[in-house]
């Protein structure tokens, strides 16, 4: 995410927008004086860049509010970046995002999943000039998994270690360390699809981010009893039907549905 508003800075400056503006959005954000930014115009004043930072959990109504009434107010000189976590369906279908999104283009710049995460790693080599082969690739996901930042610092790191470009499984396993960053979900994802390395190998990184347990308990206990649910009544119901009832994301479906073919209802029980 940082590179890619790095990036949008760049050629905002290579447009002569030699003004910035970051601003964290929260409930005491002075309105006003972004309001303010967007309407001093003037003869001699400069074109600028205005980068609102969204809170953690997205933007409140309030925010929305504040941001429809925004959208009225930009021009051509103004060049507006939004930077926050990823938008729901909810949010996409907004009267804020409506309003803005005639004035520019929404990017995802999430972190590539495990399964993409290989060609993510092979495409940044590959742009720095880098041979890397499959088992190095595979080990630089492994240590790095969830951690983009510390993947690219790696593969400079041996960049300079190895001016010729050839990254081996020998050379890389000499110059990495396991530094993957994996959140509870990572890790029942992983028992949902009956992966026990990669589960034990998430639950050691969480035992070193001292993630409490409690917290991984409670969320392995809230995901069978779902899946104790939704066995039950899979037989009086279409699965579509019930996973729209209890709101399972569309993402995680394929795997729900896959943990429910491999577990039966006395090992959920039991498990429970």
């Amino acid at each position: 995410m940082q590179e890619s508003q790095d990036l949008l800075r760049q050629a905002a400056q290579q447009q002569q927008f030699s003004e910035h503006y970051s601003i964290s959005l929260d409930a005491h954000t002075d309105w006003d004086a972004i309001f303010g930014i967007c309407q001093a115009m003037s003869l001699f004043a400069s074109r600028q860049t205005l980068l609102l930072i969204f809170p953690e959990n997205g933007p409140t109504a309030p925010i929305g509010e504040q941001l429809t009434k925004l959208a009225t107010l930009l021009h051509e000189d103004i060049l507006l970046i939004l930077r926050g976590p990823r938008l729901t369906k909810a949010q996409e279908n907004s009267a804020w995002f409506k309003a803005l999104s005639p004035h520019g283009a929404l990017v995802s710049c999430q972190t590539p999943e495990q399964a993409q995460l290989p060609r993510w790693v092979a495409a940044r080599a590959k742009a720095m000039k880098l041979e890397l082969d499959d088992a190095a690739n595979q080990l630089l996901c492994y240590c790095y998994e969830g951690n983009l930042l510390a993947l690219s610092q790696a593969l400079e790191r041996l960049s300079l270690l190895h001016p010729d470009g050839k990254l081996t499984l020998p050379r890389v396993e000499q110059a990495v360390n396991d530094a993957a960053h994996f959140t509870p979900f990572h890790w029942l994802d992983a028992l949902l699809a009956g992966k026990s390395k990669r589960a034990w190998h998430i639950l050691q990184q969480l035992q070193q981010e001292d993630v409490e347990p409690v917290i991984l308990l409670r969320t392995l206990q809230r995901e069978l009893l779902l899946l104790l649910t939704l066995q039950r009544r899979m037989a009086s119901a279409p699965l579509r039907t019930l996973f729209d009832q209890h709101k399972v994301w569309q993402n995680r479906r394929p795997l729900v549905t896959q943990a429910l073919q491999r577990l039966s209802g006395p090992q959920l029980q039991q498990a429970v």
